[in-house]
């Protein structure tokens, strides 16, 4: 019982700042702006980490790296945690490499559901409130991946637009084949309980 929690409280602690790391990326790759409330709330919760890594790794190609790896080291972080909590500490360094790679595929499954998080937010706001604060930086999230879609499935009688729908789709077939596969290969490699 006591590991249970303990897990639930990793995944809270990592989970928040992994989620708002992955977003400030986005943000900044999509160029999404960050002036408005959301912007500067995952400023402030991410400045602490990324400006001191900032500074020996740069950003380059208009990526910035710096907040990537550090999203990818947290993932590492919870799963040698978890694995630590719930496997035999002694074989952390046996299984490091694979829990490396597993984060990997965890930051890509984290990707996944925060573009369908974002796109689900942008859906129920252009119905309740179409002029949000928010519609600037959810329009520059998501426009990139409603686009393809858009432009094999345009609005239906220039009204309905179903890319939305068809996008949560192809996400989820994202997570249960290749993702999910993955994972659990790796998962099994590593006999991480997760």
């Amino acid at each position: 019982m006591l590991a249970d929690a303990l897990h639930y409280l990793l995944n809270v602690a990592f989970g928040i700042f992994v989620y708002a790391l992955l977003l400030r990326f986005y943000m900044q790759l999509f160029r999404a702006p960050f002036r408005n409330p959301l912007g500067q709330m995952v400023a402030a919760l991410t400045d602490w980490l990324v400006k001191p890594v900032r500074r020996v790794l740069p950003g380059w190609g208009g990526v910035d790296w710096s907040t990537l790896l550090l999203a990818w080291l947290l993932q590492f972080a919870w799963h040698l945690a978890v694995f630590a909590l719930r496997g035999t500490p002694a074989r952390l360094a046996e299984y490091s490499l694979t829990l490396f790679f597993l984060a990997g595929v965890s930051l890509v499954k984290v990707s996944l559901y925060l573009l369908m998080g974002t796109v689900f937010v942008q859906v129920i706001l252009s119905w309740v409130s179409p002029y949000n604060p928010l519609s600037g930086i959810l329009n520059a999230l998501t426009t990139p991946f409603l686009r393809p879609v858009r432009r094999v499935l345009p609005p239906l009688g220039g009204q309905i637009d179903l890319s939305p729908l068809v996008l949560f789709v192809l996400c989820n077939l994202l997570l249960m084949l290749p993702i999910a596969w993955l994972e659990q290969a790796l998962v099994q490699r590593a006999l991480v309980p997760l």
